[in-house]
C-alpha cells in the first residue's frame, strides 16, 4: 500500500497514435479482447514511439484505464477532477494482485519469469542472441514482432536465425504481424530497450554504440536503395510483358488462337486456396505414400544414383511431408530446399526434425512463385507433379518457373521426361453402368443424363483385359526444356485395333522417366497393364459406342487445353472423324 503527498499532477487518459482510448488490458476501444489482436500489438508500439516523442511517461494504470503524466505539452487539455479539494494528495490504493510472469523460449518449452532471463536462456541454450539478430538486420518494432511470430509458427531451430542472409528476411509477409502467443511479453518488449540494456551490460559507451548503429543503418539504406532499384527494373520489365500480353489478347480475341495460357503463376493466393487447401489433409498424403510405385521410384532414383546428388543444393516444389527432401538428404545432397504452401509443410518440419535432418533441409511455406529462395541457384529440382492425365493440377506450370528462375546451367529437373499415352477400350458392362444406364431409371427414360454425364472424364482403374488395341504415345515432354506454352497442344493419333468389337471409351495414362546423367535410370508407368498406383487411369466415355475391327486403325485427333478460368483443370477434345466430344478434368 502506497500514499503519495504534494501536488498533484496533471493527467490524460492515454490515447493511442491513431487516436482510440486503450484500456489496462491492453486492448483498444472496439476490440473484443481477441488474444491474437494484430491491432493491438501494432496500436502499442506506436504509442509507445508516440509517448517518448512527447514526453510522456506511463505512471499507473487504474481500473480501466492507462494514465500518464505529462511535461506541459497537454496544457491546454482539461484537469480529470471531481471538482473536490482533494487534488493536493492520492488516495490511498491497495496494488492489484497480478499473475507471475510468464516468458516462454521461442526455441523450447522452456518457461522464464522475465524476458532478460528468456533472452539469457536463448544465449545460453541455443546459442543465439536475440540482440545480435535485431542489429545485424536493423530491425524496427516491425521487423522484430514478424521476426518473433515467425520463430513461434514457424518452430525454426535456433540455428537457423544464425545463418540467414541480409535479405530478403523469410518474416517479410505481414502474416507474421498476428500473434502466436496470447499475451507474449517478448511482444509487449521494445526493441531498442532491448539494445540499449545489451549495450549498458556489456559496458560499450552509448556514443560508440550510436555511431555503430548509424553506420549500420547507413549500409542498410543503401542496400535497400540499391535493392529499390533492381526492384523497379524487374518492374518495368514486368509492364512491358504486361503490355505485350495485353496486346497479344485484343488481337487474338477474335481469331481463336491460343492468347494468354492461364499459369497457375498468375493465380491470387486466395484464389488458390481451394486447391492447397486439399494437401493440407493428412488422408492424400497416406495415400500418395502407399503408392508404392510412386514413392519406391523416387527412392530408387535418388538412392542409386548418389553421384547426381552429392554435396549438390536441391529444391523440392511441393514437399509435403517432406519425403523426396528427406530421400535427396540420404543421397549425398548438401543443402534441400523444400517449399510447400499447403498447411502440410508444418508436419513436414517437424518429420525432418524427428529425424535429424534439420541441418540439411530448409522448409518454406509458400507458393514457389510468391518466395524467395535463401539461394540464388540450385542444382537439382526434385518435384511430384504429376495429376491425372499427367496434366491435370498444373502443378508442372510452379516447376517450370523454378527452373526457370533458380536452376542453375548443367542442373536438372527430376522426373526429366514423361509421356502421354492413349488406348481403346472395349468394356460393354462399364459403358452401360455409366452412360446406357440413363436410358431406363426404374421405368422413367432419363436420356438427356447423358449430356451431362458424357464430358465427365472418370478416373479409374481400368482392367487390362478390356483394351482393345496397341498404346500409342500422343506427346512427350522434356521438363529441362519444355516451354509453358507447350502444355497445351493438338495431336493427331492412330490406334491399331487388336479386337473386333465395339470401342467404348478411349483410356489415357502416362509413363515417367530418370534418365539424365543417371548411371542407373529409373522409369515407372500408371497403364492399365502394370500394377496400378494412385492416379489410376483417366477414361473418356463415347457416348456412342463405335464398330472396330482387328487389324484397322482407329484414327483421330485430341487437344489438350486449360480451362482458362481454372488453369489447373483441363478441357480434353477427341474427334474421332465422325463425332467431336469435349470432355473436363476438374
Amino acid at each position: 500500500m502506497k500514499r503519495l503527498l504534494g501536488a498533484v499532477p496533471r493527467f490524460l487518459l492515454t490515447r493511442s497514435a491513431s487516436g482510440r482510448l486503450r484500456s489496462s488490458n491492453g486492448h483498444f476501444d472496439g476490440c473484443h479482447g481477441d488474444a491474437h489482436c494484430e491491432s493491438c500489438f501494432l496500436e502499442l508500439h506506436q504509442r509507445r514511439r508516440s509517448d517518448k516523442a512527447s514526453g510522456c511517461d506511463v505512471l499507473k494504470k487504474k481500473k480501466g484505464f492507462t494514465w500518464t503524466e505529462c511535461d506541459g505539452a497537454h496544457d491546454d487539455m482539461p484537469e480529470l477532477s471531481d471538482g473536490d479539494d482533494d487534488e493536493g494528495q492520492w488516495l490511498e490504493e491497495e496494488e492489484e494482485d497480478r499473475p507471475p510472469v510468464n516468458v516462454t523460449c521461442l526455441f523450447c518449452d522452456r518457461s522464464l519469469t522475465s524476458v532478460p532471463a528468456a533472452l539469457q536462456h536463448c544465449a545460453g541454450e541455443h546459442q543465439v542472441n536475440l540482440v545480435d539478430v535485431l542489429r545485424r538486420h536493423n530491425l524496427d518494432d516491425y521487423g522484430y514482432i514478424k521476426m518473433i511470430n515467425f520463430i513461434r509458427s514457424t518452430k525454426c531451430a535456433a540455428s537457423f536465425l544464425t545463418g540467414l542472409p541480409d535479405a530478403p528476411l523469410p518474416w517479410e509477409s505481414e502474416d507474421f504481424l498476428r500473434p502466436v502467443l496470447q499475451d507474449d511479453l517478448l511482444l509487449q518488449t521494445d526493441p531498442e530497450e532491448l539494445c540499449e540494456d545489451s549495450c549498458a551490460s556489456t559496458g560499450v559507451s552509448p556514443g560508440a554504440e550510436s555511431h555503430d548503429a548509424l553506420q549500420r543503418r547507413a549500409q542498410a539504406a543503401e542496400e535497400r536503395a540499391r535493392s529499390s532499384e533492381e526492384a523497379l527494373t524487374r518492374a518495368m520489365d514486368d509492364l512491358h510483358k504486361l503490355k505485350l500480353l495485353a496486346q497479344g489478347l485484343v488481337l487474338n480475341a477474335g481469331s481463336g488462337k491460343s492468347g494468354n495460357l492461364g499459369s497457375v503463376a498468375e493465380l491470387r493466393e486466395d484464389e488458390d486456396e481451394a486447391y492447397f487447401g486439399s494437401y493440407g489433409h493428412y488422408g492424400i498424403h497416406e495415400e500418395m505414400l502407399k503408392d508404392k510405385v510412386r514413392t519406391e521410384s523416387y527412392r530408387d532414383f535418388m538412392y542409386r544414383n548418389p553421384d547426381a546428388f552429392r554435396d549438390k543444393v536441391v529444391l523440392d516444389v511441393g514437399c509435403g511431408t517432406g519425403i523426396l527432401s528427406m530421400f535427396a538428404a540420404r543421397a549425398g545432397a548438401k543443402q534441400v530446399i523444400a517449399v510447400d504452401q499447403s498447411e502440410i509443410i508444418y508436419q513436414a518440419m517437424d518429420i525432418v526434425r524427428s529425424n535429424q535432418l534439420e541441418d540439411k533441409i530448409t522448409l518454406i511455406k509458400g507458393r514457389i512463385e510468391d518466395i524467395q529462395l535463401p539461394v540464388q541457384t540450385v542444382d537439382i529440382i526434385i518435384s511430384e507433379w504429376m495429376g491425372y492425365f499427367l496434366l491435370f493440377e498444373s502443378m508442372l506450370d510452379s516447376v517450370l518457373y523454378a527452373r526457370d528462375l533458380y536452376l542453375a546451367d548443367g542442373g536438372s529437373v527430376y522426373p526429366d521426361l514423361c509421356n502421354i499415352s492413349l488406348a481403346a477400350v472395349g468394356d460393354a458392362q462399364k459403358h452401360q453402368e455409366h452412360i446406357a444406364f440413363w436410358d431406363d431409371v426404374y421405368g422413367f427414360n432419363m436420356g438427356c443424363m447423358k449430356k451431362a454425364v458424357v464430358p465427365e472424364a472418370v478416373v479409374e482403374v481400368v482392367k487390362d483385359d478390356t483394351l482393345i488395341s496397341e498404346p500409342a504415345v500422343i506427346q512427350t515432354f522434356d521438363c529441362n526444356r519444355v516451354c509453358l506454352s507447350d502444355l497445351e497442344f493438338a495431336s493427331e493419333f492412330s490406334l491399331k485395333i487388336t479386337a473386333s468389337t465395339e470401342c467404348t471409351a478411349i483410356v489415357g495414362y502416362f509413363d515417367i522417366f530418370f534418365e539424365k546423367g543417371c548411371g542407373n535410370k529409373v522409369m515407372f508407368s500408371t497403364g492399365p497393364q502394370v500394377t496400378k498406383t494412385h492416379w489410376k487411369q483417366t477414361v473418356f466415355l463415347l457416348e456412342r459406342p463405335v464398330s472396330v475391327q482387328a487389324g484397322e486403325e482407329l484414327r483421330g485427333k485430341i487437344i489438350v487445353r486449360k480451362n482458362k478460368k481454372d488453369p489447373r483443370s483441363l478441357w480434353v477434345t477427341f474427334d474421332l472423324g465422325d463425332g467431336k466430344q469435349t470432355y473436363s478434368l476438374q
